[in-house]
């Protein structure tokens, strides 16, 4: 059973395009009116916003919030009388704020201009004598977070990346925290894809504002995580190092991250895995910053071999993440590149034949690689594909049957029923139609001596106004009572149950043939086969096809089924319908046409179908 505590973070956000302009409600909203501004450059577009709001400005916040800057932005503070704090920028300007309210419980107002998320966690880092040290308290949590997409389209490629890969390192921790929950694994999870199917954006094209967007959500919604749950050893190991060797911080966590995971190897990594889109977490996010040309070793961050030989703790991995070696990969290659080389390679001057081949070289990969298939499972498939080829012909269409019994066609079906919504439903069309049937005149008995129970068949064709429909093609067909269609009986002398008829005025039409039964379907070739190695049965319910064509009109293929026959909710293909369960019940006494039989059956149906091609 799953058991969870979840608290939700008490600030306000402001997220859009020109939300810097807000600025002065939101310093209102606090009951607040002289703003200390914390932030270097970056920080310009809230100093017009704010106006004379901004009383004092602080423009050196520092990396890992030393306490000897925090002591000078104080004293800043206290000279101007200010009762409110904004801060501009990343990480340090957004701690610096925290430190500060810390020391003085002042409101905060964060403006992040980068991904790292510390604006929505009550989390705060600072550094002293060289060591940095996390404390976690409410106090220090922005009451107010302003996202404004526009001051992130100048952020560079490089630290777009290196913040980037920051959130998600809070949103990875998340989903393996002892206090995780299901809200933040959904979170989680959320900013691990919108991370990484946006950052080679942004690397592509930093101007791409919808990728920015998609970036500031992933950044909110990671920072969230953070701040609602404990993190672990990344960021454990990410400020000491940041904190004893001065190693930039982002780029620290960028590094660090994959080896960690590869370390911690928990069973969130399929999830993951997952949400990034690979078949392996640690090594797909390595692969990631790779190719978005992020930093991969603790050495090109400026952390020596000496220094690396201080630390004792997590030798193994830190080794690992200082000479920058692609971490071992533990679950499945990740093979995005191949299948994007073959997408790449669909070409042709139809659109439509190019997407839907796309799409299918996608799912086809994607199959492969979460069942991890092996190369005699891949034989075996191409060895039945192809005795599926080889044991059809024109009177046995196994790759139908095959379609039929996945419920491939039935699923197609749906889709074609459901532009056509006012009409009868429609149903499979099975193996074994056949093109240009005999055509008959109305009472025709198309059994044709086959035993079975006689059954009058009274069917009219309207179209959705109610209208008969005259002149419509009707064709029938249907299994004898033994469940065999005439083309699987060489022995017959032409067609049997299957005839073309064509509506009269009234759009009926009238014919004798024989109450249907449950067969099976043919279960000797390859389709039988797959199905005895699932434990299904080959059996259809009982039922008679239609097919109904007439110009200016929608063609409908469906089938009547026998109310209360065998296999209705076990039909092998999938293909049994509510709305085409009919009665059948039997007669005795004079039949329609005066045709001399002791009992009978008949089965009287409105077929509906809609103007259109």
């Amino acid at each position: 059973m799953t058991s969870f505590t979840y608290s939700a973070g008490p600030a306000r956000v402001v997220f859009g395009s020109g939300t810097i302009f807000a600025l002065p409600d939101e310093v209102a909203r606090l009951d607040a009116s002289r703003v200390l501004l914390i932030g270097t450059h970056r920080a310009e577009p809230a100093r017009t916003a704010l106006g004379s709001l901004a009383v004092a400005r602080f423009d050196k916040p520092t990396m890992h919030t030393p306490v000897e800057v925090t002591e000078d932005a104080l004293a800043v503070l206290h000279e101007h009388d200010v009762d409110c704090l904004v801060a501009v920028g990343g990480g340090s300007a957004i701690g610096l704020a925290k430190a500060l309210a810390l020391r003085t419980d002042l409101p905060q107002i964060a403006v992040p201009t980068t991904y790292a998320g510390s604006e929505a966690t009550p989390v705060l880092g600072q550094t002293a004598d060289g060591k940095k040290t996390t404390i976690r308290t409410p106090a220090v949590q922005p009451e107010t977070i302003v996202y404004d997409v526009d001051l992130t389209v100048d952020l560079p490629a490089n630290l777009s990346v290196t913040s980037g890969i920051n959130a998600m390192a809070h949103a990875v921790e998340a989903l393996y925290s002892p206090d995780a929950n299901p809200v933040i694994d959904q979170l989680a999870l959320d900013a691990i894809r919108r991370l990484a199917r946006s950052l080679p954006k942004v690397v592509a094209d930093p101007k791409d504002r919808a990728a920015r967007e998609d970036l500031l959500q992933a950044a909110w919604l990671a920072g969230t995580c953070l701040g609602t749950v404990s993190m672990g050893l990344h960021h454990k190991l990410a400020h000491m190092l940041g904190g004893t060797f001065g190693l930039p911080h982002s780029e620290t966590h960028t590094v660090l991250l994959p080896h960690v995971m590869a370390y911690v190897a928990p069973a969130s990594m399929d999830r993951i895995a997952d949400a990034l889109g690979v078949g392996d977490a640690p090594t797909g996010v390595y692969d990631l910053v790779v190719d978005l040309g992020g930093p991969i070793s603790l050495k090109e961050l400026g952390m020596t071999e000496n220094d690396l030989n201080t630390v004792d703790e997590h030798r193994p991995l830190l080794e690992e993440a200082w000479a920058g070696d692609r971490p071992h990969q533990t679950g499945l290659p990740d093979v995005s590149k191949l299948t994007q080389q073959v997408v790449d390679s669909m070409h042709g001057d139809s659109s439509r034949t190019r997407a839907l081949l796309q799409d299918l070289v996608r799912t086809l990969h994607s199959y492969v690689v979460r069942n991890d298939l092996t190369e005699s499972e891949w034989m075996q498939a191409i060895s039945f594909l192809t005795r599926t080829g080889q044991i059809t012909t024109e009177t046995r269409q196994e790759f139908i049957l095959l379609s039929d019994t996945l419920g491939i066609s039935s699923v197609v079906d749906v889709l074609t029923n459901s532009r056509t919504p006012d009409t009868t439903p429609s149903a499979v069309l099975g193996p074994f139609y056949t093109e240009g049937p005999p055509e008959r005149e109305h009472g025709y008995d198309i059994a044709d001596g086959l035993p079975g129970m006689p059954a009058w068949a009274d069917v009219q064709v309207i179209d959705t106004h109610d209208k008969p429909v005259a002149d419509a093609i009707v064709d029938v067909w249907q299994s004898n009572e033994d469940g065999f269609y005439d083309v699987q009986l060489p022995d017959l002398d032409g067609p049997v149950l299957r005839a073309r008829f064509r509506t009269d005025a009234d759009g009926r039409v009238r014919y004798w043939s024989i109450v249907p039964v449950s067969y099976p379907i043919p279960d000797d070739g390859p389709v039988g086969e797959m199905l005895r190695a699932v434990g299904r049965h080959p059996y259809r319910a009982p039922h008679m096809h239609f097919m109904i064509a007439m110009p200016g009109f929608h063609t409908l293929i469906t089938q009547l089924f026998v109310k209360g026959g065998d296999y209705l909710d076990s039909d092998a293909v999938f293909g049994v319908k509510d709305g085409l369960i009919v009665d059948f019940p039997e007669q005795h006494g004079p039949t329609p046409d005066g045709r001399d039989v002791p009992r009978w059956a008949r089965v009287d149906f409105v077929f509906r179908i809609s103007e259109g091609q």
